[in-house]
């Protein structure tokens, strides 16, 4: 098990004040900072000679607009088996742990030179789409991070150079990985032979939530040598 109590101490002193919170879990550092902060954060993350965090492995958006809901009972199940998720439901979330908006954006890097990893999370401020500065400058590996963030969240990066989607399709509406987006997608594509092209009509696909396959080690699951079949 790594110990990060070093860690900890030294971004404590590079950074000081502009760390709100700090987190660790299985090893992994977490610290959340102010979104406004992000580009002096990492430039003092990447260039003090005690932490050298000279690489982004990588950058990605979180929406937590369903955070605290869930549609299936999972780990409060018994063996009557798992409900069907028909609507949402909440769960009992505590409330220091509720995210204070609903976008934010993680970068995970790495120092080579001292073998240590670090999560950055900032908040966004809860508006419609949501901003946030360009990490180019420091690491420009975060070009195509950042389109990736912005083509599936919607999150705006400001003086991005060429902030364009990556991943949909040209004239796609809406973000993918939005909570509120539909999983069917609101659109399909077929050729049509009279038009000689592609064309996109709605999606034709009947939402519906199935259950999930799970495999219990109780009597209702076992074949029996008098049965050779398996109940349930």
């Amino acid at each position: 098990m790594a110990d990060n109590s070093k860690l900890i101490e030294q971004v404590q002193a590079v950074l000081k004040d502009k760390i709100e919170t700090f987190t660790l879990y299985k090893d992994q550092l977490t610290i959340q900072v102010v979104a406004d902060d992000i580009l002096e954060v990492c430039f003092e993350l990447r260039d003090s000679s005690d932490l050298h965090f000279e690489m982004l492995i990588d950058l990605c958006g979180i929406d937590y607009s369903d955070y605290g809901l869930d549609q299936w009972k999972t780990t409060s199940a018994t063996l009557s088996g798992f409900s069907r998720g028909v609507t949402q439901r909440m769960i009992s979330v505590p409330v220091t742990l509720k995210p204070r908006s609903r976008f934010a954006v993680a970068y995970h890097l790495l120092s080579l030179k001292h073998n240590q990893r670090i999560r950055v999370k900032a908040f966004l401020e809860s508006e419609d789409p949501p901003f946030i500065d360009s990490v180019i400058e420091v690491w420009n590996c975060a070009n195509w991070y950042e389109r990736e963030a912005y083509d599936l969240y919607g999150i705006l990066f400001r003086n991005h150079p060429d902030l364009r989607r990556i991943l949909t399709d040209y004239g796609f509406t809406g973000h993918p990985f939005r909570k509120d987006f539909p999983v069917i997608g609101t659109v399909e594509m077929r050729y049509d032979a009279a038009r000689e092209r592609c064309i996109y009509d709605p999606v034709s696909i009947n939402p519906r939530t199935l259950v999930p396959k799970v495999i219990r080690e109780d009597h209702r699951y076992l074949i029996t040598e008098e049965e050779g079949i398996s109940h349930g």
